[in-house]
């Protein structure tokens, strides 16, 4: 039995040794991938995405912006509140005002820029309700 035993230890501590050293690069990827992310551009993580809907969560550095596209209708709970501007392709601007934990439903809308204007950052989890293929 002790046989057994040396053996099972011998053969199971150098597993570990490899999958620590096989774990390490693709830890310090992952690192390297957050540290790229483009400053000033709101981070995204796609959480779930089908044919129906598409959630994700936006993080909004003070100063980032978004992609100026049109906004179809969606589900809005900040996990991190604060401000953000609009800013549409004519000039035009308004503010939102995001309280954390505070539901928003907005409906669908013209192509924007969103911007964080506040000096935190601004989480958003985001549902983005999509059109029925036709």
């Amino acid at each position: 039995m002790k046989h057994f035993i040396r053996l099972f230890a011998s053969l199971l501590v150098p597993a570990f040794i490899l999958a620590g050293v096989v774990a390490s690069p693709a830890m310090a990827q992952d690192k390297a991938q957050a540290a790229k992310a483009e400053k000033g551009k709101v981070t995204l993580k796609v959480l779930h995405e089908d044919d129906k809907v598409r959630v994700f969560e936006a993080t909004f550095k003070p100063g980032d912006e978004g992609a100026n596209v049109a906004r179809p209708l969606r589900v809005i709970r900040p996990l991190k509140g604060g401000t953000i501007q609009r800013t549409y392709p004519d000039g035009k601007t308004d503010k939102l005002e995001f309280k954390t934990g505070e539901v928003k439903v907005l409906p669908p809308a013209a192509p924007y820029t969103p911007k964080n204007v506040g000096k935190s950052d601004v989480v958003l989890y985001v549902v983005y309700v999509k059109e029925p293929k036709k």
